[in-house]
């Protein structure tokens, strides 16, 4: 059976664990030596003291003396690797080369370094318990930049065995959501086992058999009142979303009074170089329905040649088939371009409110629900100017 992705497409389109061995301490065969390291328990490191701590989410990112790319300035100087954190001074208007939108870069006491390649996040640690509450597993919220895991059980997902091969430790972001079934503090410090498997409502690959561990400071448990509904008391057939694909913006309205704003990523259309054939990614124009909502999913798509897999993709409300949804993204920063697979990306913050908004409205011991034309949640209109 052909695998449903190419490794290197996934770990490009996903960037989860980039560059984070820079050094390569293992010797190019030594499969055992990185599953070891890759599942002896860790604790969070010691983070940036800024309010807003920068991730970068690809390799070779240039630091630069001046907001501009602009080769005839020769503004670079050097590069940061993936997951590598910056402090985050604040974003200024610059020269982007390449007909890009955005042309924000973000203000580091190293030098600029442009916006769509850093990730912003908090560093917010909790208190980990030290038990389950009340015996049961819960839902719980990335607080942290990264938190880096442990592995345990079999290598058979596509997600652990493409890291292993690059060097890449298994990590969750900022503003993950994942589901907890165990904790233990036979470590030393209390830690949480993240449940991807098809059984314990990780929504993940299937039973794999694969499980993670956590430092449980790095997650935040999620109560129902995290979730709890937002404007409940307006009529839901008065709440719809329009979606600007050309300009790459959503809105939210009630009774036609905007509520909420926001910049999205949105599919992609382009010319593959390798053949010259189109590409269409494109999210699809046109009266859209909120039919399937779930707290937490692992995104799995495409071909050998072009694909990804991504756990724990957060707050995702699904307007169109099985695949296009409003969804929570952490490996980019390039809201207001379009880049995505079909999908709406938009900031795991917004997209928790987006969420919440949105009917129908989930609980967090619902995990999900979905719905069956002709019953549906919120009307999404999604514009898209067309050219004859």
């Amino acid at each position: 059976m052909r695998r449903p992705i190419s490794r290197r497409d996934f770990l490009k389109i996903s960037g989860l664990g980039l560059g984070a061995l820079a050094l390569n301490p293992f010797r190019p065969n030594d499969y055992d030596a990185v599953l070891e390291a890759f599942s002896s328990p860790k604790r969070l490191p010691q983070f940036p003291g800024s309010e807003i701590i920068g991730r970068v989410v690809v390799p070779d990112v240039d630091i630069r003396n001046r907001p501009t790319n602009d080769p005839g300035l020769n503004s670079s100087l050097g590069t940061v690797g993936a997951d590598t954190l910056v402090e985050w001074g604040r974003e200024v208007i610059g020269n982007v080369v390449g007909g890009l939108s955005n042309q924000r870069y973000v203000e580091t006491p190293q030098g600029y370094i442009y916006s769509s390649m850093l990730q912003p996040t908090r560093n917010q640690p909790n208190t980990p318990v030290t038990e389950l509450p009340n015996g049961q597993g819960f839902w719980a919220e990335v607080t942290v930049p990264y938190v880096d895991l442990a592995h345990e059980g079999v290598v058979a997902s596509p997600w652990m065995q493409d890291l292993i091969e690059y060097r890449f430790p298994p990590r969750l972001y900022y503003g993950q959501v994942v589901w907890i079934d165990q904790v233990r503090t036979s470590s030393g410090f209390p830690e949480y086992r993240w449940n991807e498997d098809a059984n314990g409502r990780g929504y993940g690959y299937g039973a794999y058999g694969e499980f993670f561990w956590g430092d449980g400071a790095a997650f935040k448990i999620l109560t129902e009142a995290d979730v709890a509904p937002i404007s409940p008391d307006v009529d839901p057939n008065e709440k719809t979303i329009k979606v600007d694909l050309d300009y790459q913006t959503l809105s939210c309205f009630e009774a036609g009074r905007e509520v909420f704003f926001c910049r999205i990523a949105s599919g992609l259309k382009y010319l593959d170089p390798s053949t010259g054939l189109p590409v269409d990614y494109s999210t699809p124009a046109g009266t859209l329905f909120t039919h399937w909502k779930i707290v937490s999913k692992n995104m799995t798509a495409g071909s050998d040649g072009s694909g990804y897999s991504t756990p724990a993709v957060p707050w995702c409300t699904f307007i169109s088939g099985e695949g296009i949804a409003i969804h929570g993204t952490f490996w980019h920063n390039a809201f207001g371009e379009r880049r995505s697979h079909g999908c709406i990306n938009v900031t795991p913050e917004e997209s928790k409110w987006i969420f919440r908004w949105t009917t129908p409205y989930v609980t967090l011991m619902q995990g999900e629900d979905r719905r069956s034309l002709p019953d549906h949640g919120t009307i999404v209109t999604s514009e898209e100017t067309k050219f004859l």
